[in-house]
């Protein structure tokens, strides 16, 4: 199969039948075999009626319904362990997404060798209470990841197939798959303006607070992804530096108190930044070594994502 195209949804029901009419002729124009899965995320409308309907006119589609809602990144994540395709494409459900854009998108991952190819929407049609801390967040994750992709958050997303079935979603982490596909292995990321369009039915899924959000998940990411089987290179580090300040301090004031014949050591505020500094940094050494043996015992502890193979048998059972 070709193409497979994930689609999360949340109270669609009206922009579902133009958007299955929309892929249905693009992939019939170039000729691709396909499939859509419809991964409806507890929605409160007709949507899962108006998709089992669609499932009955056009067998290429298919539809997962959750029993409430548990976030785009709980869809998407279910949506690619059953998505087959060679390149796996996500897209929202609202039509501001532009299915004209997949034979592009498709042939930068099959004859170019992109891994992933993210849409960048250059021109928005939102608010600019959304396009300038979009902006922001966008600058702020480029800084962090090192991945030079102006629109982190863009819906529209093509992945070769071993990508979507090397990452696992969970909570909001939909906005930074790029990330996650990086620190996988999966290095060659692109990128291709793609054309926004104005939401034509309902309204946004998204308030504010998904900008800090956004940011707190940012810093959950990197830090899971660079320490998470490792705890003790950060904790234990940090814990010891901010031990040995204070160690420092009290050596200080110790020296100035018996040899100087100083005033008394509790008479100073350094005495307790240096009691407050050995404390903290043995909790946070103590916080490493805890996260070491959870560490130790996590069922994938030793799994390792293996590209190929030669010369090596497969496993009896």
């Amino acid at each position: 199969m070709d193409i497979s195209v994930v689609i999360p949804l949340f109270n669609e029901e009206e922009s579902l039948p133009e958007l299955a009419a929309w892929i249905e002729r693009v992939m019939s124009e170039n000729g691709f075999s396909y499939e859509v899965i419809f991964v409806d995320d507890g929605s409160k409308d007709k949507s899962w009626s108006v998709i089992e309907t669609l499932r009955q006119q056009n067998k290429n589609l298919k539809g997962i319904k959750f029993r409430r809602n548990y976030g785009k990144a709980a869809a998407l994540n279910v949506g690619f362990s059953e998505a087959q395709g060679d390149v796996v494409f996500t897209m929202d459900a609202d039509l501001q997404d532009s299915p004209d854009e997949i034979p592009e998108m498709y042939r930068m991952v099959r004859e170019k060798g992109f891994d992933l190819v993210s849409g960048w929407k250059k021109k928005r049609h939102d608010p600019i209470s959304k396009t300038i801390p979009t902006k922001i967040y966008n600058r702020t994750a480029r800084c962090i990841s090192g991945i030079r992709l102006h629109d982190f958050n863009c819906g529209l997303k093509a992945y070769r197939h071993s990508v979507v079935k090397s990452i696992e979603l969970y909570g909001d982490m939909h906005r930074y798959i790029p990330i996650l596909a990086k620190w996988a292995g999966f290095n060659r990321i692109g990128e291709k303006i793609v054309h926004h369009q104005k939401r034509k039915f309902g309204k946004t899924k998204y308030g504010l607070d998904r900008f800090y959000k956004g940011y707190l998940d940012l810093l959950t990411i990197t830090f899971t992804s660079r320490f998470g089987k490792r705890p003790m290179h950060f904790f234990g580090l940090w814990g010891t530096l901010i031990f040995l300040a204070g160690f420092v301090i009290a050596g200080f004031l110790a020296y100035d108190k018996y040899v100087n014949l100083a005033f008394k050591m509790t008479e100073r505020p350094l005495f307790y930044f240096g009691i407050l500094a050995m404390i903290l940094g043995t909790q946070l050494f103590v916080a490493g070594f805890l996260g070491e043996l959870i560490s130790r015992s996590a069922f994938d502890r030793n799994h390792y994502l293996i590209e190929s193979t030669t010369g090596i048998e497969p496993a009896g059972d």
